[in-house]
């Protein structure tokens, strides 16, 4: 078990509703092993009062119900956990999501293979060949921050925003990929599109396909259409 980064855990309350544990100052593997492992620990003590966890790259929200619990206390209770070092390697689902890599779909493909002196096929290539992992949903419901991108593969994000990503892009930047999981605006480099739904407003239970701690795999297909397939979810 690796051991916290120095002055971490730290907690901060946000007002009387809510406190944020965290655990380091940026995004790493070891980092979000302590977060998941204190999101699944504090979720196996039923403490009273506690309504939600938001995890993040670095930290967790705890949101509480100010009536019913004892903020002092709760604090404490929080921090200790914390201390007590839980870590938790990703427990959540896998997926194999289908991607189209055609050039109409994959608008800044050539741009990226150009800028890290690959070819289209090799980038493809890494890109099917990585396991990512959910790190947290952000930006837009169902938005899932993908890391493990090869650091040959690296992207700033554009200079100019595109006012219109269309949903299902898959996108790279800095050392994270993303899939769209809505039409909006974005600067992550578009490398290919899934017709994958990443988001269920009808689904009380699991809204968003993708949750923190799941592994996502991209498979190469050869048209749109059969990259709207239903996902595949290996044993």
């Amino acid at each position: 078990m690796s051991g916290p980064a120095a002055g971490f855990p730290r907690l901060l309350a946000l007002g009387d509703a809510a406190f944020t544990v965290e655990f380091g100052a940026g995004i790493a593997p070891e980092t979000h092993a302590r977060v998941l492992g204190f999101a699944a620990a504090l979720a196996d003590c039923g403490i009273p009062g506690v309504i939600e966890l938001v995890p993040t790259f670095r930290s967790v929200t705890v949101h509480v119900d100010p009536d019913h619990t004892d903020p002092q206390r709760l604090a404490a209770d929080l921090l200790a956990l914390a201390l007590a070092g839980h870590e938790a390697a990703a427990s959540g689902r896998r997926w194999v999501v289908p991607v189209c890599f055609d050039d109409p779909l994959a608008p800044d493909l050539p741009d990226v293979a150009a800028h890290c002196g690959l070819s289209r096929e090799v980038v493809i290539e890494r890109l099917t060949g990585t396991e990512f992992s959910v790190y947290m949903l952000g930006f837009l419901p169902g938005f899932a921050y993908l890391g493990g991108l090869p650091a040959a593969l690296e992207m700033p994000r554009l200079a100019t925003p595109r006012t219109r990503v269309p949903a299902g892009s898959l996108a790279i930047a800095g050392r994270m990929a993303a899939v769209y999981p809505w039409d909006s605006p974005g600067g992550w480099r578009l490398v290919g599109r899934t017709g994958v739904g990443l988001f269920d407003a009808g689904s009380a239970t699991r809204p968003a396909l993708l949750a923190p701690g799941d592994r996502v795999r991209f498979r190469a297909v050869a048209s749109l259409a059969e990259a709207a397939e239903a996902l595949q979810e290996p044993p």
